[in-house]
C-alpha cells in the first residue's frame, strides 16, 4: 500500500519543521508532492518563522541592549521594534527574491518552471536560517547564528527534486542559486544596516540559505567548499538537540543553571584588573546569563558567561560542522574555529588594542572576555579565569 502523503492540513508547522531538518531527504518527497499555494507557504510557515531571529534580537536588545569591544547601550522599546520591524520584512523579501531567480533558472539547467514549486524550495529551505535566529537573543551567542549556513544542505537536497532538473546539472543549478542567494544577503544586509542607524541600533544580518548531499564535496563560488558528508551528520547532531528541547518545552523546566551560580563564578579581580559592576540574568528555558566589567588604567574589558541550556546542543552541531572562518586586516585579524569539539572565536585589533575571545565549554557554556586591554593575552587569561573545568563539572 502507498504510504499516504502529508498535505499542508495534515502536517503542523513543527512538525514540519522537525522534519525539514532532521530528516530532509525523506521530507522534501513529501513537500514535492502535496498541493500547495505561495500565500499559504507564506501565512502557514515563512510569516511564522521568519519572526524568530526578528523578536530574538528585539528580546536580547531589550535585554542585554548591543555591544562591541566592550562599549554596550540599550535601544529605546521603539528603536528596538523598529529594528525588528524592518528584519522582518527584509527577510521575507529576501526569500521572494530567491524563489523567483530559483523559477528564473531552473529551464537553464534542464529544469521545469514552477512558480510554487520555487516557493516551496526557497521557503522551506530557510527554515535552519530561521531557527538559527534563537541564538540573536544573547549577544555571545549571536556567532552561533552561522548554523543557519544548514540551509545550504537543504537547498541542495530540495533544488534538483522540486525543480525537475537532471542529476547531472543539480550541482551546477544549485551553485548558481546559492551565488544569487549570497548576493541576496549582502544587498539585504546592506539595507538593514543603513535603515537600523535611523532606530539607534543594529540588528543581526539575516543568514543565507543552502544546501548539501550525502558524500563529496560542493564548491560553491564565493562561499567556499561544503563537506556533505559533515552535513549528513550534522542533521542527526540536530536530532538529540530538537528532543532536548522539546522535553524543555513539554516540561516547562531547564537545566539551566542558576543566574546567582554564574555571577558567583566571576572573581573579584582577574590579574590587574578590578571588577567594577556584575549582573546576572534568568532567560527560563533559554538558559541564563552573568556578566562584569572589569578595569585597569586606562584599560578595561567585560566578561560574560552564558548558560544556554537546551540550546547548547545546537553548538554542538557547529562544532560537527567544524565552523570556521578567518579574516586578517592591516592591524589584527578576526577568527571563528573548533578547537577540541568547542567553538573558539577571536578577534584583535593591535591599533586600537581592543578585541575578542570567547570559547563554549561542553557544547553548553559560553564565556567571553571583549574590551580593550594590552594584549589578546589578558583577554583569554580572563576567559580562563572563570575556570572552563567548573563548568564543565557543572553541566554533568
Amino acid at each position: 500500500m502507498t504510504p499516504e502523503i502529508p498535505t499542508p492540513a495534515s502536517t503542523s508547522l513543527v512538525d514540519r519543521v522537525k522534519a525539514i531538518i532532521l530528516t530532509p531527504k525523506e521530507e522534501w518527497p513529501r513537500i514535492d508532492a502535496e498541493p500547495a499555494t505561495i500565500s499559504g507557504l507564506f501565512t502557514g510557515y515563512a510569516l511564522i518563522l521568519a519572526a524568530i531571529p526578528a523578536l530574538a534580537g528585539l528580546i536580547g536588545a531589550l535585554i542585554f541592549g548591543y555591544g562591541a569591544l566592550g562599549v554596550y547601550f540599550r535601544p529605546s522599546i521603539g528603536s528596538a521594534i523598529s529594528m525588528a520591524v524592518v528584519q522582518y520584512v527584509l527577510s521575507l523579501v529576501g526569500v521572494t527574491v530567491i524563489a523567483f531567480i530559483i523559477d528564473a533558472l531552473a529551464p537553464k539547467f534542464g529544469g521545469i518552471s514552477n512558480r510554487t514549486q520555487a516557493f516551496k524550495v526557497a521557503i522551506y529551505s530557510y527554515t535552519a536560517s530561521w531557527i538559527a535566529g534563537i541564538f540573536a537573543i544573547i549577544p555571545a551567542l549571536s556567532f552561533l547564528m552561522l548554523l543557519g549556513v544548514y540551509s545550504l544542505y537543504l537547498l541542495y537536497t530540495g533544488l534538483p527534486l522540486l525543480m525537475k532538473a537532471p542529476k547531472e546539472k543539480a550541482g551546477s543549478y544549485t551553485a548558481v542559486t546559492v551565488l544569487v542567494a549570497v548576493v541576496v544577503s549582502l544587498i539585504i544586509g546592506a539595507i538593514v544596516v543603513p535603515l537600523s542607524g535611523m532606530f539607534g541600533g543594529s540588528p543581526y544580518g539575516a543568514l543565507s540559505s543552502s544546501s548539501g548531499t550525502t558524500e563529496g564535496e560542493v564548491s560553491i563560488p564565493g562561499v567556499g567548499t561544503i563537506d556533505l558528508a559533515k552535513m549528513e551528520a550534522a542533521s542527526k547532531k540536530m536530532e538529540a538537540a530538537a528532543k532536548q528541547m522539546e522535553d524543555t518545552a513539554k516540561t516547562g523546566k531547564s537545566n539551566a543553571v542558576a543566574p546567582s551560580v554564574l555571577q558567583a563564578m566571576l572573581p573579584a579581580s582577574i590579574g590587574r584588573y578590578q571588577r567594577t559592576e556584575i549582573q546576572s540574568a534568568g532567560l527560563g528555558a533559554g538558559g541564563s546569563n552573568a556578566s562584569a566589567r572589569y578595569e585597569a588604567g586606562e584599560h578595561s574589558f567585560r566578561v560574560e558567561l552564558t548558560d544556554m541550556a537546551a540550546m547548547g546542543a545546537l553548538a554542538g552541531l557547529g562544532a560537527a560542522m567544524n565552523v570556521e572562518s578567518n579574516k586578517q586586516t592591516a592591524t589584527g585579524y578576526e577568527r571563528t574555529s573548533t578547537a577540541n569539539g568547542q567553538i573558539v572565536t577571536e578577534e584583535w585589533d593591535k591599533s586600537s588594542g581592543e578585541g575578542k575571545y570567547g570559547t563554549t565549554v561542553n557544547n553548553r557554556f559560553m564565556i567571553e572576555a571583549s574590551g580593550n586591554a594590552a594584549s589578546i593575552d589578558e583577554l583569554k587569561a580572563a576567559v580562563a579565569a572563570v575556570g572552563t573545568e567548573k563548568l564543565a563539572a557543572l553541566s554533568k
